[in-house]
């Protein structure tokens, strides 16, 4: 009775109804620190905000503000502005709203949970917070490897895609170093590669110094393409205008290589023609900037995503062979064809090709310019990371070698963990020369481990399965089949020589499995149980013949 008395009297006005109006809300401060401070509620409500100077649009982003605790903080380099006054502008915020009331000034970009949180890969890159997919330009650069990423410096969702930038000098060790390229009037940084300019033949280079030169898409607003250079790898510059008009509405993630025999540059870009068409059109250039249309492939329609997004174009030698050469063009799902290219015209001669069988690997790049003159990848991970107050989302892949092999199918690609990883190696467990019987003791009963890398070596005998189980995550392998199972997810993995080949390797996140001396590539994500550190090795249906196995535990890259 007395709640509906009181739902009456508001509807009457006999009580005031409580609101929080909503409006813009404007806010001048002058810059002082490095850092401006921006609260986040992760599910909150997206507000536009705008930084001004003297009234021009530096910096514009959507973010979900926090009007009272937040979960976390993004941090906003100044740098550029120190001195100066700048004007917050947000288009619509509550009037008890607390986000920038003070507005909050700091010298370092921490917060407490910094890689501390329980769902951080502690051997595969994520960003320190924020979102990340794709990864972008990719080079050795000045004594570093460079890793930029599509990148929201805001948010754990995608959106405000900048590109993020991390440095290395193992493939390991990663540091973040800052954005290196954020939205202009052209659009939004969508993905793209690197190349270095060691002839400087786009003119970009001053005073000796060969510019490390970034290729992207300004989507959203033009889908035109632009340039950015660098000559110390840290600060970059934008050429004023873009480099490509849009051919259609979507066309983007510009690959750029130097072909020698040619001796001019290459573009590969993505372009959807009419009816949902997926082509990848060819340019090519004598001085970077300058760009001629030459010819194109076609791929898949709609759904049948093969050319689809984020070309990734590079020569390998099949088994070393210097004399046989071929050329990989590959779309963001993996799938890759193999032909000749003669500097304008890539001739598949096989495609349709799947290099890697697992779930949710995408966008993979590899990097320009490897001084060790190896063709390293790194891919997207999609990683089940967007848990709570997280403050980070999205993580890349470990560094993996693509080597060319000659099988009886044709020349395949092969993928093998670079041996830096074994940098991270630690407490080991080592057994040879084992007989695997149903219902036997567990070999591994002892280990106690987060994080491992896993070598083992099986002759199935009469198995009929070979199981594996890392956290309380079964591996399966049915014999008959030839046949792995991680959560659902199958592939075909050939025994080599009679012989189960696997190399594992686990993480918080998931487990990325190498079969067949790396023919078959696995990447499985799965939010590993906190609590459970157990690992076993079972057969089932028969006996098997354990030959080797190994079990490192790793180190954190944190």
């Amino acid at each position: 009775m007395i709640n509906r008395l009181i739902l009456l009297l508001l509807m009457c006005g006999g009580l005031p109804l409580i609101t929080t109006a909503q409006q813009p809300f404007t806010t001048k401060f002058e810059v002082g620190e490095k850092y401006l401070k921006i609260p986040i509620k992760n599910g909150a409500a997206k507000r536009n905000v705008d930084i001004l100077l003297n009234g021009e649009k530096v910096r514009w982003f959507n973010v979900e503000l926090a009007d009272d605790t937040p979960d976390w903080y993004a941090y906003l380099d100044l740098t550029a502005w120190k001195g100066n006054t700048l004007t917050i502008h947000v288009d619509s915020l509550n009037s008890n709203s607390k986000a920038f009331a003070p507005v909050v000034q700091e010298a370092d970009d921490r917060n407490k949970a910094d890689y501390l949180e329980p769902l951080r890969g502690q051997f595969h890159f994520s960003p320190k917070r924020g979102w990340n997919n794709d990864p972008n330009g990719m080079a050795y650069y000045k004594g570093e490897y460079h890793l930029f990423f599509q990148h929201n410096p805001y948010g754990v969702n995608w959106g405000n895609m900048h590109w993020g930038h991390a440095v290395s000098k193992d493939l390991v060790h990663w540091k973040e170093v800052g954005e290196a390229l954020y939205p202009d009037e052209f659009g939004t940084m969508f993905s793209g590669g690197g190349v270095i300019d060691t002839e400087n033949t786009s003119g970009l280079g001053k005073g000796g110094e060969q510019p490390l030169v970034l290729y992207y898409t300004a989507a959203e607003k033009t889908w035109n393409q632009g340039l950015a250079y660098t000559v110390d790898g840290r600060k970059f510059t934008k050429l004023p205008h873009t480099i490509l008009d849009k051919i259609t509405d979507g066309n983007r993630d510009p690959k750029v290589i130097w072909h020698a025999p040619s001796k001019h540059w290459v573009m590969v870009l993505y372009v959807t023609e009419a009816n949902d068409l997926h082509t990848m059109h060819f340019f090519t250039s004598p001085d970077m900037k300058s760009w001629t249309f030459t010819s194109k492939i076609v791929g898949g329609i709609g759904d049948d995503r093969y050319m689809h997004e984020c070309p990734e174009f590079f020569e390998l030698a099949v088994d070393g062979d210097e004399n046989n050469k071929k050329w990989i063009l590959t779309g963001a799902n993996s799938q890759y064809a193999i032909g000749t290219f003669d500097g304008k015209t890539f001739v598949p001669q096989e495609e349709r090709l799947f290099s890697q069988h697992g779930r949710d690997y995408y966008a993979a790049q590899t990097f320009s310019d490897e001084p060790k003159g190896r063709r390293v990848e790194i891919g997207w991970w999609r990683t089940h990371t967007n848990q709570g107050a997280s403050s980070f989302n999205q993580s890349m892949s470990i560094p993996m070698a693509l080597t060319l092999k000659q099988t009886a199918a044709g020349a395949r690609l092969v993928r093998t963990p670079v041996e830096e990883l074994q940098k991270l190696r630690g407490a080991a467990t080592k057994l040879t020369s084992k007989e695997l019987v149903p219902e036997m003791q567990n070999l591994l009963a002892k280990v106690d481990a987060e994080t491992a890398e896993i070598l083992l070596t099986v002759a199935p005998k009469d198995a009929k399965i070979i199981q594996l189980t890392v956290r309380g995550l079964e591996i399966n392998y049915d014999v008959a089949k030839q046949e792995l199972e991680i959560d659902q997810v199958r592939a075909q993995a050939p025994l080599e020589d009679g012989k189960l080949d696997l190399q594992v390797f686990v993480d918080r996140t998931g487990v990325e499995v190498f079969a067949a001396k790396g023919a078959v590539f696995m990447p499985v994500n799965y939010n590993l149980k906190q609590t459970d550190h157990t690992y076993g090795l079972h057969v089932k249906g028969g006996k098997a013949a354990l030959e080797n196995l190994e079990l490192y535990q790793l180190k954190s890259i944190w």
